[in-house]
């Protein structure tokens, strides 16, 4: 195969695009990324559109920018979190939101729908293979998750959140990038109902499990060290999580709280190291890439698993989930558990957790299959008349 290029884009949600990035280099591949901006988890990324804070007009002209000078100097191309550098949106604004953006949402709506639209018939034209992986929302549904999930996440947020408009908008962007995408991939189970047929389930591959040493310290004489790290409370069930704790606290339960909010990644990884359990999420149904961030480092992890996603999976994987299964109904119960545990038994668990990222979130094993599905698009490219 001769030598190519892959551009990650636009994002860096979860840093799972970067991660993929870096083992696709490890794998020899020559692999960068691209997201509009950076966020406050500050993952490392090659290119980053906009780093400052530069008006709307300025920040647009940066993506025309991209678009034509970037882009093109690559060979294959792997969208993430279900968009492109366009990045359109619903064409209605959220409920509640004033004249203003009521009037001007439908336009900008109406031109990134168009942009992207160029932007994905050019590189189709230039024989470019196009890859997208699906991560959460970018695909979650709100009327698909109350029609067929008791539980879920469109149970707990507001109206803003999912509505009709996002819910029809994720469908028409689904359908259209089915069009053009050479595969499509899923890090979360749930997704794969309401992506097409063909998506796979790809798990997350965002960490290095050689730079993420396991800290087996449940055995210390000490109260145990519970973290929980909400990027949104509604969704990640927080304030269910810190009223059970608090329940338990009344009770007579010792423990110590680390709640992680607002800091860089590298900030907040020095708290998970402290941290002997992690509670992650109350409604998604599925752990997040914090969980495997912390299974590597050798805690336990609690979490809500919506059993009738496990058929979805790997049948090992699901055998082997060591993911503890808590629900709002259950927190307190599960997290009590946890505190009565006996502390070689909790050790046991947290090295059966790292057991399981190192089977099934190694980088360098999903970026060789990745590797493999972009050598086979470029391989029928360049057979095809």
């Amino acid at each position: 195969m001769e030598p190519y290029r892959v551009l990650h884009l636009p994002t860096s949600v979860g840093g799972n695009p970067q991660g993929l990035s870096a083992a696709l280099r490890q794998e020899g591949v020559s692999s960068d990324t691209l997201t509009t901006e950076q966020n406050y988890l500050q993952y490392p990324v090659d290119i980053v559109i906009n780093p400052d804070a530069a008006g709307p007009l300025r920040r647009e002209w940066r993506r025309w920018s991209a678009l034509w000078r970037d882009v093109p100097r690559y060979d294959v191309l792997h969208f993430n979190f279900g968009t492109t550098l366009a990045r359109p949106h619903a064409w209605s604004a959220s409920p509640g939101s004033g004249l203003f953006k009521r009037l001007v949402y439908p336009v900008r709506a109406a031109y990134l729908w168009l942009l992207q639209g160029l932007e994905l018939t050019r590189a189709r034209r230039r024989g470019v293979p196009m890859f997208v992986t699906y991560q959460g929302d970018d695909a979650r549904q709100g009327d698909y998750s109350l029609a067929h999930f008791p539980i879920c996440i469109a149970r707990q947020v507001g109206a803003d959140y999912y509505n009709a408009a996002s819910d029809a908008f994720k469908r028409r962007q689904i359908q259209r990038l089915d069009k053009y995408c050479d595969r499509i991939y899923s890090v979360n189970p749930d997704l794969l109902r309401v992506l097409p047929a063909r998506a796979e389930f790809v798990p997350y591959s965002h960490i290095f499990l050689d730079e993420w040493t396991p800290v087996y310290a449940q055995e210390e004489s000490r109260p145990l060290r519970i973290a929980h790290a909400p990027s949104n409370r509604q969704v990640k069930g927080t304030d269910h999580i810190l009223k059970a704790l608090d329940r338990l606290r009344r009770r007579g339960f010792e423990f110590e709280l680390i709640l992680v909010e607002g800091m860089s990644h590298a900030q907040a990884r020095q708290q998970y190291e402290r941290a002997d359990v992690l509670i992650d999420q109350l409604f998604a149904g599925w752990y997040g890439g914090l969980a495997v961030e912390l299974m590597a480092l050798g805690k336990p992890v609690l979490s809500y698993i919506r059993q009738e996603d496990l058929p979805l999976l790997p049948v090992e994987m699901a055998r082997e989930l060591p993911v503890l299964q808590v629900t709002e109904a259950t927190v307190e119960q599960a997290l009590e558990q946890v505190l009565g545990m006996p502390r070689p038994e909790l050790v046991a668990w947290a090295r059966r957790s790292r057991a399981y990222v190192e089977r099934w979130h190694d980088p360098h094993a999903i970026a060789r299959k990745t590797r493999a599905d972009y050598e086979e698009a470029l391989a029928r490219r360049r057979l095809s008349p």
